[in-house]
């Protein structure tokens, strides 16, 4: 039979049709030929998680594949992780400590065989000293012999002078910590049980974590009915030392404030900042150092980033990682986000000797391991502690101060000082109840805030839970959104079927 050359032309254009990917196809069509982009502004543990956590989740989705580019401001990874270097050795200078229960982040270090440094003898010795600003209100004996059997008697000598100043009421404080810890646990459930946050509001409220963002600290340890001297001394203490604030800040923020200064304390050996840098090695991140990003705007379907040396990224997706309180990022159209001012502490590092006089002592064996201070404005310093010791004339210290630590300061505090390091971080919200959140989203399409979560509390570990939902909330909406424009088009079974 002979085919005339029209009929085949028009059999062949059908069928030539009919095998084109689909319109809107997700996983394999030509609208994604080129990959998805996520874009993540920070290289600090919420960012690092994003991504790790986008490569870990999106396996089955048509973000696996997507191209994650990460812009860090500065030279090195880690964000607020830092260490100083000091005669040799080297200090964490930004979030030092890490909680047993913290376990994403315990996580990070098993997967990546990061050594766990736990605290040495002088870091572990339980002699602590309340200042006034005239003489130590309370002092306790230390510890850290080479006879584990003498620790544990001077242990128990120092819980039974603490009960007998505070009485009950510290336990009331472990109970009123425990909760608290108990119901942020939530947030390692499975997946399946675990919904998926666009908002902090509706993440506190889901773990029962909520209405401790409503009082302060300080309220919130009345309702526990814990003594007015224990919340004026240690709890104060402690607040000071890890949020550089009085008892005034939020209750949720005070609880895990006072959860970081129990035991079983560690960190990683070299610095914390590693757990970023392995989480962003791990997960294909291209990453962009010394590129400070200084504008973001939504151009319709993508985002556009600008950096400050002139170069251009096209973003599907756009992650903040980074506290926006400080940094000057312009976005178009204009973002609203509550306003928010950042505490600064200042970590001054100095390798000498302590001079006794200043506290009134004769010796320095007399002046506690650990320093901390009362809320009085006239008390120059939040703490001063020994971070390590050479030799009876030779330590390494560390001083939390909320202005920067001036010379004539420390010629007081010391009386030999042979080098000094100072460093100044915009380390965490300042804190207040009721607290008032930014959103998760930022827009009505792709642009999500990470740090929104510090209002409720700042850590490492919060960083890396709230950089995990982030994570979800990507994948969850991204998929949703190309899902339903595929829906909208026709399958190609029937397309065939109705051009046939």
């Amino acid at each position: 039979m002979k085919i005339s050359p029209i009929a085949i032309s028009v059999f062949l254009a059908l069928i030539s049709r009919a095998l084109l990917p689909c319109s809107g196809d997700f996983t394999g069509g030509l609208e994604y030929e080129s990959r998805p982009t996520v874009c993540i502004v920070g290289s600090g543990i919420g960012g690092s998680s994003v991504a790790h956590f986008l490569r870990n989740y999106s396996v089955s989705t048509g973000l696996n594949r997507a191209k994650i580019l990460m812009f860090e401001r500065h030279e090195l990874v880690g964000g607020r992780m830092r260490t100083v270097t000091v005669a040799g050795d080297s200090f964490e200078a930004g979030g030092s400590i890490l909680h047993p229960k913290n376990y994403h982040v315990k996580d990070f270090v098993e997967r990546f065989n990061l050594t766990v440094r736990l605290p040495t003898r002088i870091e572990e010795s339980s002699a602590i000293g309340i200042w006034d600003g005239k003489r130590f209100v309370v002092k306790t004996f230390g510890s850290g012999t080479k006879f584990p059997f003498l620790d544990t008697i001077v242990s128990w000598v120092n819980d039974l002078y603490l009960l007998l100043r505070y009485g009950f009421s510290l336990l009331r404080m472990s109970s009123f910590v425990e909760n608290t810890v108990d119901n942020f646990l939530k947030y390692y459930e499975s997946l399946e049980s675990r919904p998926i946050f666009d908002n902090v509001e509706g993440m506190l409220k889901w773990s029962g974590l909520y209405n401790l963002t409503k009082l302060t600290l300080q309220e919130k340890l009345s309702e526990a009915q814990l003594s007015p001297l224990l919340v004026k001394e240690l709890v104060t203490v402690i607040t000071r030392i890890n949020y550089g604030q009085s008892v005034l800040i939020s209750g949720l923020a005070g609880a895990v404030s006072l959860a970081g200064s129990g035991g079983g304390l560690w960190s990683v050996d070299g610095g914390n900042w590693q757990m970023a840098a392995k989480l962003i090695n791990h997960s294909d991140v291209t990453l962009h150092l010394n590129e400070k990003i200084e504008s973001i705007s939504h151009l319709g379907s993508y985002y556009e980033l600008n950096s400050t040396k002139g170069n251009s990224f096209k973003c599907d997706v756009t992650v903040v990682a980074t506290p926006l309180d400080e940094v000057d990022i312009q976005f178009s159209p204009a973002i609203s986000i509550p306003k928010r001012e950042l505490q600064h502490t200042h970590a001054t590092f100095v390798r000498g000797l302590l001079n006794p006089g200043y506290f009134g002592m004769k010796s320095l064996s007399d002046v506690p391991a650990l320093v901390g201070t009362l809320e009085d404005p006239l008390i120059p310093f939040s703490c001063i502690s020994i971070l390590r010791k050479y030799s009876e004339t030779d330590m390494t210290y560390k001083i939390f101060t909320r202005q920067p630590a001036s010379d004539s300061l420390l010629d007081e505090l010391f009386s030999v000082r042979t080098e000094t390091v100072r460093i100044d971080w915009g380390a965490y919200p300042k804190y207040h109840a009721p607290e008032v959140f930014a959103p998760f989203i930022l827009d009505d399409h792709h642009l999500y805030y990470v740090n929104a979560f510090e209002n409720a509390a700042s850590t490492m570990e919060t960083s890396a839970v709230a950089g995990e939902n982030i994570a979800r909330l990507i994948i969850s909406r991204f998929t949703r959104k190309k899902s339903s424009s595929s829906s909208d088009t026709r399958s190609c079974s029937s397309g065939l079927h109705s051009d046939l």
